[in-house]
């Protein structure tokens, strides 16, 4: 039989309808998603203990934090032997003391021992900005669970709930507990004796609030991070406590006030506290660190094996004042500035130490100045990293995933930020020992702080001194950028087509635009003023100053 279609030109065909006695496809459909495939697109992969996000994530150097991490994994393993078993574990101690570096090791040493049930490592500063939020923590350690192999029973279970309310995923967390995680492990009592017996959450204080209403239209009470937290607390002692829940909670975070009193004066009865002091010798781990990083700057810069004096070894472990984060940023900084060693340690030795102040924080404050000031243009440096991490103005939210705030590509800080090609390379040279710097070839990565505590470092006038800046400075900062890209139709080198359509769909997003809209009539005016001045928007149909203020008051 000849086609139909022989010899035609020009044709067109598209939902075709192939109806026979045993099949039916419409052509053209994509077919349903499985359950699986549900679940995974309301995860936070990021958050896993191995993710490819957190690769370069701080470990536990070898023969280091030993004495915790056998507590911990012992806890684990034996905690039913002890006097009083607890269910819960919090492993806390001040910024920089190595929560994160220890819950990676540990994550490992269970996932060795196949006692790992799931891990969730929250992040405020990551790429993913998933790792922020709450709503994803539940179908994260489900969708682990799932992926067990010895509880395929259960992940039958959590699947079969997923397809029956697809709906789970914008519902409460203590519902999406229920239905994810506890009916599924109530419905299979079978082959428990293989079942992993842990799950560790790192980070809990990093857990950013999320906002359930417009707040340019609602007088509704802005929800904290602290709400966000306790309601976590809240569904994982719910958890603990319910006998057919088998596994052991690890919970790391800053023993922040609302963490600490909840524990304190709502579930003491089920926590274990492990507060990271004096007592598991930090001074000592320390020095092994340091020495693992001199040894490799002495094979690399041929300096005998006694480089540097043990004096000088003692004094910067003193500055350390117990915290990693401080000998970990003077190994960095060593190794990725690029100078004389002998000279960047002198550097170092020179800045105040442990012994001029009674702030345990001072050394490092000390430090993170010293390399602030180091980059060749401070201010600039300064201005951008607030910009970015501090205040988080060109963070928007990602069309593939739901609308969810995304930190921006290196592309896009370029494309926003720079004055002239090159100007994000320029501003952060000599900044590396702070900040993970993606390649070009890899600028659809964020740019990544290597601690949360450089927030806190710029956030904080009595910590950064001179070198604070008033949020009003760095909104007027990009402000002036935003305006600028606008009267000069767009960033100061060509765009391909792909970054133009890039470029101008953050411009014009519902999210920028209430960072810029006017607040006042004059400041309406200004903005008429520059759009009128503006021939792009012949191009790209940009609306007038009215349009531009009220987009800000919808989504």
């Amino acid at each position: 039989m000849s086609s139909y279609f022989e010899n035609a030109k020009g044709v067109n065909i598209e939902g075709i309808t192939n109806i026979s006695a045993k099949h039916y496809h419409h052509y053209g459909e994509r077919p349903p998603k499985s359950s699986i495939e549900k679940l995974r697109e309301h995860i936070a992969a990021g958050a896993l203990h191995n993710s490819d996000e957190r690769c370069d994530a701080p470990k536990c150097h070898p023969e280091t934090r030993v004495a915790v991490q056998d507590e911990v994994v012992g806890w684990v393993c034996n905690g039913d032997s002890d006097d009083e078993p607890k269910e819960i574990m919090w492993l806390t101690g001040p910024a920089g003391s190595g929560k994160t570096a220890i819950m990676g090791s540990v994550a490992d040493t269970c996932q060795e021992k196949g006692i790992l049930g799931g891990t969730h490592f929250f992040s405020s500063f990551s790429g993913s900005a998933k790792r922020r939020l709450k709503r994803f923590l539940v179908p994260t350690l489900a969708y682990q669970l799932v992926q067990h192999k010895a509880m395929t029973q259960v992940a039958d279970q959590i699947l079969s709930a997923v397809e029956h309310n697809p709906a789970v995923f914008d519902q409460k967390l203590e519902v999406q507990l229920d239905q994810l995680v506890l009916e599924p492990l109530r419905a299979c009592q079978e082959g428990r004796g293989a079942w992993p017996k842990v799950i560790i959450i790192d980070g809990l204080d990093e857990c950013e609030a999320v906002q359930y209403h417009d707040e340019a239209q609602s007088n509704a009470p802005r929800r904290s991070k602290e709400d966000d937290q306790i309601e976590i607390l809240s569904v994982l002692m719910k958890a603990a406590s319910d006998p057919d829940f088998p596994f052991r909670i690890v919970i790391a975070s800053r023993p922040e006030h609302a963490i600490k009193r909840f524990f304190t004066d709502v579930a003491n009865s089920l926590t274990r506290e492990l507060f990271l002091d004096a007592k598991y010798n930090p001074d000592a781990d320390m020095a092994l660190f340091l020495e693992s990083k001199f040894a490799n700057i002495r094979r690399e810069s041929h300096r005998p094996s006694s480089w540097p004096s043990e004096d000088i070894r003692q004094t910067l472990i003193a500055n350390a004042s117990g915290q990693f984060i401080y000998v970990a940023t003077v190994g960095r900084f060593m190794e990725v500035s690029g100078g004389d060693p002998e000279e960047l340690l002198k550097q170092v030795l020179r800045l105040p130490g442990f012994k001029d102040s009674t702030n345990a924080l001072a050394p490092l404050d000390a430090l993170y100045t010293h390399i602030l000031k180091s980059s060749q243009d401070p201010p600039l440096s300064i201005l951008w990293l607030n910009l970015i991490f501090r205040e988080k103005y060109l963070d928007q939210p990602d069309p593939y995933y739901g609308g969810e705030i995304q930190s921006p590509a290196a592309t896009s800080v370029r494309l926003y930020l720079e004055s002239y090609p090159g100007q994000a390379s320029y501003t952060f040279r000599y900044l590396n020992s702070l900040v993970s710097i993606p390649s070009m070839e890899h600028n659809h990565l964020p740019y990544c702080l290597y601690h949360k505590s450089l927030v806190d470092f710029l956030e904080e006038r009595s910590r950064s001194g001179t070198l604070y800046m008033e949020s009003r400075v760095v909104l007027n900062h990009f402000l002036d950028r935003y305006f600028h890209l606008w009267k000069s139709k767009g960033p100061e080198r060509s765009l391909t087509p792909l970054e133009r359509n890039y470029f101008f769909n953050q411009f014009f997003s519902p999210s920028t635009v209430r960072k810029v809209a006017p607040k006042s009539a004059e400041e309406l005016s200004s903005l008429d003023t520059i759009i009128l001045s503006c021939d792009v928007a012949c191009v790209i149909g940009i609306p007038n100053a009215a349009q531009v203020a009220g987009m800000s008051e919808v989504d």
